[in-house]
């Protein structure tokens, strides 16, 4: 046992007997995939028509070191149960996504962001070392180097299509007890990516430390920076967890503070601003809404049983509206490319309120530079911002489901950018393989799975299987 280790009691290595046997339950040549009932994905998928893995054990923190500042976490953990078990000693993991239930393993093979990432990089970055279990069945520990270092460096964004991870060591970070943030306006874009350089090469703004950095844009000509100081002092606490509503207090407050607990969660509770398609930012709604519902699990289950049921699609064809496209997108374009890539979203694409998140890739703490992951190549040492946007657009006439999906990833594609693979893909094969490291995941694929028994990253991410 490690000094200073906190051990939770988890029992890991029966969660992963189990795991084992459930693998071994499914019948020889079928696709095994995990039988997980939750999701934070947007992508509809094919039903599966084998038993799948057994996950259930494998959602807990096995422990937490306040010494090393490192925590050994099971891959099914969400996010909230994770910081629940990091904040008691003055921790967090160093880039913590913003829904409560995505989890690590989620943010590991499927990419994940924050307002910490213009300095910790993505989730992935702060990975130590990681148990995968393979598509043959084996359960291999990887690190950056070592025998398994084509698997550590391939597995960010393989979505599962090279394995599962079962267990991950990562690194944490300190944290205060409260948040201060400065709600930065901006009337014009270009000011905004230059203030975004500014923050991210020097750490502070107007003289003041910068720890966390992201913004909303409402339209080309009113955006805000939300620079983010962790602090053990704070004037005033503000809830957005009850009647007030977070993004909507970006106008209206120059200064706020929140509980460090309420930052991390601030843009769950409304799904960022996507609670508004239930109406529970409605008054009267979100007073008879219980609190402890009002959370993007609960919200991503609704989109789910309108995907299968498509109540809200027939009573907009019997009204006589036209049919909606649904854009669920975050992209990360280059910071020079960044103002002209939102003008042109607002001009064409025309949803709003997008988030901003500013991203770079981690620095290392010794001599040399950020290392690549070749299934999501970002290049080191450039500035990025992450563009979120969440909705649905009519489709006009003559026009076809996914023309507006497919203009956003030649926008994309033309800016220098990358597009995240959690929802709607439509690149062709020989345009994905080039975007997302193709000839990489191959050779990584054929030695960790030979015989092809989890889906492939194509046809997860395009053909929605």
């Amino acid at each position: 046992m490690r000094a200073g280790r906190v051990d939770h009691g988890v029992d890991h290595d029966g969660a992963v007997d189990l795991l084992r046997r459930s693998y071994a339950a499914v019948p020889a040549g079928e696709t095994v995939r995990l039988a997980k009932r939750t999701s934070n994905l947007f992508r509809p998928r094919s039903a599966p028509s084998a038993p799948g893995l057994d996950v259930s054990g494998l959602g807990g923190v096995i422990d937490v070191d306040p010494v090393t500042r490192t925590a050994e976490v099971q891959g099914m953990c969400t996010y909230e149960r994770l910081v629940a078990a990091t904040l008691p000693h003055g921790l967090m993991p160093l880039v913590v996504p913003q829904l409560r239930t995505i989890t690590l393993g989620g943010a590991v093979t499927g990419l994940g962001i924050e307002s910490t990432s213009f300095r910790h990089g993505l989730p992935h970055e702060s990975v130590l070392e990681l148990d995968v279990l393979t598509g043959a069945g084996e359960i291999v520990t990887a690190r950056p180097d070592g025998e398994h270092a084509d698997l550590f460096a391939a597995f960010p964004n393989s979505l599962g299509s090279l394995g599962y991870a079962t267990r991950l060591r990562i690194e944490l970070a300190p944290v205060r007890t409260y948040v201060a943030l400065r709600n930065v306006r901006f009337t014009d874009l270009d000011a905004l990516t230059a203030a975004i350089g500014e923050v991210t090469a020097t750490g502070a703004w107007a003289g003041e430390p910068v720890d966390a950095m992201d913004g909303v844009m409402f339209s080309p000509g009113e955006a805000y920076l939300v620079l983010a100081t962790f602090t053990d002092d704070a004037p005033q606490v503000s809830d957005y967890t009850g009647q007030g509503i977070y993004y909507r207090s970006l106008p209206r407050r120059t200064r706020d503070w929140l509980t460090t607990h309420d930052y991390l969660w601030r843009w769950d509770t409304d799904w960022f601003w996507c609670s508004s398609a239930f109406g529970a930012q409605h008054p009267v709604v979100r007073r008879l809404w219980p609190a402890r519902l009002r959370r993007s699990d609960v919200y991503h289950r609704l989109v789910r049983l309108e995907h299968r049921h498509q109540v809200a699609a027939r009573i907009d064809r019997l009204r006589g509206q036209p049919a909606r496209e649904r854009v669920v997108q975050d992209v990360e374009i280059p910071l020079e490319g960044t103002a002209d890539f939102l003008r042109w979203f607002a001009r064409e694409v025309r949803m709003s309120p997008v988030w901003l998140c500013p991203l770079r890739l981690r620095e290392p703490a010794g001599p040399g530079s950020a290392r690549a992951w070749p299934l999501y190549p970002l290049r080191p040492g450039q500035n990025y911002v992450n563009i979120g946007f969440w909705g649905t657009v009519p489709i006009a006439g003559g026009a076809a489901d996914g023309d507006v999906n497919r203009l956003v990833e030649r926008a994309v594609s033309d800016a220098g950018g990358h597009k995240s693979l959690y929802s709607d893909a439509y690149y062709d094969r020989e345009a994905f393989d080039r975007l997302y490291g193709g000839d990489t995941w191959r050779a990584v694929k054929d030695r960790y799975d030979p015989d092809h028994r989890l889906t492939g990253l194509y046809e997860k991410a395009v053909a929605r299987k």
